[in-house]
């Protein structure tokens, strides 16, 4: 029972993280229809996700002893994840704006086939045809892609009509953004490029936890770098002075709900996840926020429910049923392995006290 909780973890984990990164899509395009800059709010985003995390160091530090030390190299590695991550922020703010956040949703879909390109290629995914597990997760990456391609650009006929919903829900000015797609082109690009940077960012994440398995002092170093490099960059980008200034509207809203919900909540979850699953599982979670942008547009827009989204929402839940099967499966042979190998580490010594005594 306690080892299907904790095997049930990551899974919750990572639902609440592709939540949190969906409605922060919807939200950063509010914000910047505002007119504020991207650039600021990736400064200010970092800058709050700093200060909530700085008693992290010394408060591990002080209460664990055997915490690893924080060597250049490691530090290294968190300020290249800091630059990867800053990139990648900015390549989906960007995009979102230029496009619209179902598109952003969307272009989650490539993440999963990303990473494990990535991870294969940095042997930290191994691919065994001989075995159903390596089967099952390939089968499983594939049918996620399949079935968030298929609610992304197949509708079909409608099944099921929402109620209109109140006022207070269905503002003109939200309507607006959500419609609006000027520059798509230029926006899927940005939007791919975010998609790549977010894989490399898991690969480069999971291997410094295996150097450095501390998740709250490399989300607080990996916060202190984005904050000097997104406060350059937006030094260099921004000359009027007018646009550092915070107001009481839904610009702050939008930082803080970044900083708070995405760079410190969500983040670390993602973090841990990685220390305990793998890139891969990870990265595998994206195409559900396809689902919960179907689901929160059926609920809240008034959307009409289509066809295409039950089959492309039933496509992803058979996905992921094979992946996590997979894994499961993945660590059982390992299980069973590593008892072979314990079972005979114990005979071996048997056999020498016997030589030597003869």
């Amino acid at each position: 029972m306690e080892g299907t909780a904790r095997g049930s973890l990551p899974f919750v984990a990572m639902i609440m993280v592709v939540l949190a990164l969906a409605s922060n899509m919807v939200v950063m395009k509010i914000a910047m229809s505002d007119g504020i800059s991207k650039y600021i709010m990736v400064f200010y985003c970092h800058v709050v996700s700093s200060l909530v995390l700085l008693p992290c160091p010394f408060i591990i530090s002080r209460r664990s002893g055997s915490c690893p030390p924080l060597t250049f190299t490691v530090l290294g590695k968190i300020f290249l994840l800091a630059l990867v991550g800053l990139v990648a922020q900015i390549c989906a703010y960007a995009g979102i704006d230029y496009s619209s956040p179902v598109l952003g949703t969307a272009m989650m879909n490539l993440i999963p086939a990303f990473t494990f390109i990535l991870a294969v290629i940095s042997r930290m995914e191994k691919v065994n045809w001989k075995s159903s597990s390596s089967h099952a997760k390939l089968v499983g990456t594939i049918a996620s892609i399949v079935g968030a391609s298929v609610v992304t650009l197949y509708k079909g006929p409608p099944i099921l009509r929402s109620p209109p919903p109140p006022p207070y829900v269905q503002p003109r000015h939200l309507l607006l953004i959500l419609s609006r797609q000027s520059n798509w082109i230029l926006g899927g690009f940005l939007l791919t490029a975010d998609a790549f940077l977010l894989s490399l960012w898991y690969i480069i994440q999971t291997s410094i936890l295996k150097d450095y398995p501390v998740v709250l002092n490399i989300m607080f170093y990996k916060m202190l770098f984005g904050t000097i490099l997104a406060g350059l960059l937006s030094f260099i980008t921004v000359r009027e002075p007018r646009s550092w200034i915070l107001k009481l509207d839904r610009g702050l809203i939008a930082n803080l709900y970044s900083a708070v919900v995405v760079s410190i909540f969500s983040l670390t979850l993602c973090t841990w996840c990685l220390k305990r699953t793998g890139p891969v599982y990870v990265a595998m979670f994206k195409p559900f926020g396809i689902v919960f942008a179907v689901g929160l547009g059926f609920i809240f827009l008034g959307e009409t429910l289509h066809l295409g989204s039950l089959i492309g929402a039933m496509v992803i839940a058979m996905g992921f049923y094979g992946v996590v099967w997979g894994k499961s499966k993945e660590e059982e042979e390992r299980t069973t392995e590593g008892g072979s190998l314990a079972s005979s580490s114990h005979k071996i010594p048997l056999l020498q006290n016997k030589a030597s005594s003869v």
